[in-house]
């Protein structure tokens, strides 16, 4: 495995340039910057590439203005991750209230890439639970994202609880800051809040009643799922509001007509 030192060289000698060349352009931004610390020496240079020698900060910044390699990558390559101030925030605790601007060092997030074993697609779930294993993406991908308040779930392939609205298999957003089930009338099914609840026997998505004795969860009224009403929050808890979706439309197939009735008839 090559050194810290080698990869520069490397990535100089890629580029054509010699240590005289790294000399005569480090000497023009300490020019720039009326700084003699951004310029690298011929000697000084040959010591990074072969003795292991640290470069200062200036001359890690004019060698990457010079390589057109970014210094989050040269830090690296000293073991100075900043992908890891994410988790290295947590090794102090200021006593005061502050705002912090550390996370924006990091340039890549994690997202799931393996799925428990026991994700069985046919049930609604709370996908934050089966998420086994974690890959690594660019940041800015994901940066309209970046809400903690929301988790996702997964509308199961045999949950037909709020069909139409929800079809199986829909993902949804869920605010888990909107706990509190809302009251109120509703000029159309859509205006109706949607819930995310956690019973003894899974999840789903449903309206939602409080009552006295217990929570409603009621279906659609096109749906096949009957109202249930459970005790509130022992048998049900309200994970959130679904406040986004996603899903694939045109894979339901048309409804067959029914045949035309048959005449009544008529009473002796």
């Amino acid at each position: 495995m090559l050194s810290a030192g080698q990869n520069l060289r490397t990535v100089r000698e890629r580029l054509g340039l010699t240590m005289r060349d790294v000399e005569t352009a480090s000497t023009n931004i300490a020019l720039r910057h009326k700084s003699e610390e951004f310029s690298i020496p011929p000697s000084r240079l040959s010591d990074i590439e072969t003795k292991g020698v640290v470069p200062s900060i200036y001359r890690l910044y004019s060698l990457s203005v010079i390589y057109r390699w970014d210094a989050r990558e040269i830090l690296a390559l000293y073991g100075v991750d900043l992908n890891s101030v994410v988790d290295d925030l947590q090794l102090s605790l200021p006593p005061k209230s502050h705002k912090s601007d550390a996370l924006e060092a990091s340039t890549l997030t994690r997202i799931p890439v393996r799925l428990d074993p026991s994700f069985d697609p046919r049930f609604t779930l709370n996908m934050g639970r089966m998420i086994e294993q974690w890959g690594v993406v660019p940041l800015t991908y994901l940066a309209q994202f970046a809400d903690r308040r929301y988790t996702y779930g997964y509308v199961g392939s045999e949950d037909f609880t709020m069909y139409p609205i929800l079809p199986p298999g829909t993902f949804v957003q869920v605010d888990e800051s909107k706990t509190r089930v809302a009251e109120g009338a509703w000029r159309s099914e859509y205006e109706r809040p949607i819930y995310f609840v956690e019973t003894r026997e899974g999840y789903t998505c449903c309206w939602c009643t409080l009552q006295q004795d217990g929570l409603v969860l009621q279906s659609h009224p096109l749906s096949p799922v009957p109202v249930r009403l459970l005790k509130h929050p022992q048998e049900a808890e309200v994970i959130g509001q679904v406040v986004g979706v996603a899903m694939r439309l045109g894979e339901w197939s048309t409804v067959e007509p029914s045949p035309e009735p048959r005449a009544r008839e008529a009473l002796n």
